[in-house]
């Protein structure tokens, strides 16, 4: 009796040469719909699986291998006496191969204009159960639902034993589960937005491979990098890298903190990162004026970071790139001169990122050792505050620019959260601090002569005074923080009586 070969595949890929090779090794081919047809067309002989089961296909193809000749096929043992004798009285005959992968729902539910019935309609049911039963017997069958495999399966069927490995075989199973998992993960979260359930008993997330990495964090950390198929597309891992080495766990997580900090401005705006945190954002007429500003906030920490700039990067503004050591450049394009200039630099890394992108991430998450942290992005800016002036000093128009500027970075730099910073850039970052004067105080000292007149966002409230006096005493004549404290009317004490103005916001910035 001749093996059996079950082909239905949605992407056509490799198909035909695949099933040209299985007949040549005599296999007979059992195949459904629009994989028959492609293959009869060109020239491959398909039993249909209707002339198996001698049941039509019905309801419109929702039903056709949800059969027990197609499905004792595939679950039967070779080697159990009972199964065989059972096969035997119900006429049923084994499959050996299984090749199937199923309906595009992903693809389509990515569509901007798709409706409920299209996504339902490609919900595929006959597919993941042969695959599912087909994989729970991969002791006795080869199961395939990636193109890229075909290859190493002619090849050991090629072989001296004419058979797939044991090994193979599992393999390819587990693959085949991962893959099954991943697809009801879209139905699933798919029908649970519908719902508007935003806490679910079980919550699964699917992450495709993007690339391996050399190392984590430190070298002797292993690490990859997976991607959200359904992800945002405005984010670093929807950006293309033109020149330069691979990226690392480091760069990656220090990149992602760039762009967040860039999506802030519409104005021409550059953000320099170092371990995840602001060390100069700069706006400006100009991206190269931006850039200017981001530099000289902080000409120290940028060596060695990440720079992000949200307009195209003319060749002026390569040039001051290329003068000092960076590991990245984002932006949402690159000048042919620009290029040209910077790709002279060997190991330094281009990124471009679609800065149109509309699709954002509705959950950030975080794992902790035995679980998974889910909240909202924080998307609460300037605008969407409830602003309150507490002190008997209105903060004038240059004032309130700084303060916007401030609060916008602020929220990205890591608790306690202080930003020093005018109307146009920023002049020094205290992130981190275990006491919010203790990041104060960084953040003054690195600005300098140059908080006189300045503005101090601070990410949370003050617990007590003794910021607003540091701020004072360096010369800050305005400040943004979200109020809440039941100290507060101390510190708009102390403010009024350094003539400082103080805006209350209502809402904290926490970043740990």
């Amino acid at each position: 009796m001749k093996k059996r070969a079950l082909l239905s595949v949605s992407d056509k890929s490799g198909i035909l040469e695949f099933a040209q090779e299985l007949e040549k090794m005599d296999y007979q081919i059992l195949s459904t719909g629009g994989t028959k047809r492609f293959l009869e067309e060109n020239g491959v002989a398909i039993t249909a699986v209707d002339e198996i089961t001698k049941f039509p296909e019905i309801l419109g193809g929702r039903v056709k291998t949800l059969h027990p000749l197609v499905h004792g096929g595939l679950l039967a043992k070779h080697d159990d006496p009972q199964h065989q004798s059972e096969m035997a009285e119900n006429g049923i005959s084994p499959i050996e191969i299984v090749c199937v992968n199923l309906y595009p729902f992903r693809e389509t539910i990515a569509k901007p204009e798709v409706t409920v019935d299209d996504a339902i309609e490609n919900i595929d049911i006959g597919g993941p159960t042969m695959l599912r039963s087909a994989a729970k017997n991969h002791a006795h069958v080869t199961v395939i639902v990636d193109s890229e495999d075909y290859a190493i399966v002619l090849e050991e069927l090629h072989g001296a034993g004419a058979a797939t490995s044991p090994e193979t075989r599992r393999r390819l199973a587990a693959k085949v589960f991962r893959h099954t998992a991943a697809y009801d993960s879209y139905i699933s979260n798919y029908l649970t937005d519908l719902t508007g359930e935003e806490y679910p008993e079980a919550l699964t997330l699917t992450y495709e491979l993007q690339q391996s990495l050399r190392y984590g964090e430190n070298p002797h950390q292993k690490a990859a990098f997976y991607r959200s198929p359904l992800g945002s597309d405005f984010s670093i891992a929807a950006a293309e890298q033109l020149h330069g080495k691979e990226m690392s766990y480091n760069n990656i997580q220090d990149a992602n903190a760039a762009l967040q900090i860039i999506k802030e401005f519409k104005m021409p705006a550059a953000v320099a990162v170092k371990h995840m945190n602001p060390c100069g954002v700069g706006t400006g007429d100009t991206i190269a004026d931006a850039f200017n500003k981001a530099y000289e906030a902080d000409s120290t920490s940028i060596f060695g970071g990440i720079v992000a700039l949200n307009r195209e990067v003319d060749v002026e503004t390569a040039e001051k790139l290329s003068g000092i050591f960076l590991e990245i450049v984002i932006a949402p394009k690159f000048s042919a001169d620009a290029l040209a200039v910077l790709t002279q630099k060997k190991n330094i890394r281009l990124l471009t990122i679609p800065f149109d992108g509309t699709k954002q991430d509705k959950w950030n998450t975080v794992t902790v050792e035995g679980g998974l942290l889910v909240q909202q992005p924080d998307a609460f800016g300037f605008d969407d505050a409830d602003i309150r002036v507490a002190t008997e000093r209105q903060p004038t128009e240059q004032e309130l620019e700084a303060l916007k500027l401030g609060w916008s970075v602020v929220k990205h730099v890591k608790s306690n959260a202080i930003v020093v910073c005018d109307s146009a850039m920023t002049l020094g970052v205290g992130a981190g601090q275990m006491n919010r004067v203790g990041a104060a105080k960084i953040a003054l000292e690195q600005a300098g002569v140059r908080a006189e007149g300045a503005v101090l966002a601070s990410d949370a409230f003050f617990p007590m005074s003794d910021t607003v006096e540091a701020a004072a005493k360096a010369g800050i004549k305005a400040i943004i923080q979200p109020g809440g404290s039941k100290k507060d009317q101390d510190s708009i004490d102390k403010a009024n009586e350094y003539g400082i103005a103080m805006v209350f916001t209502g809402i904290r910035h926490f970043k740990h």
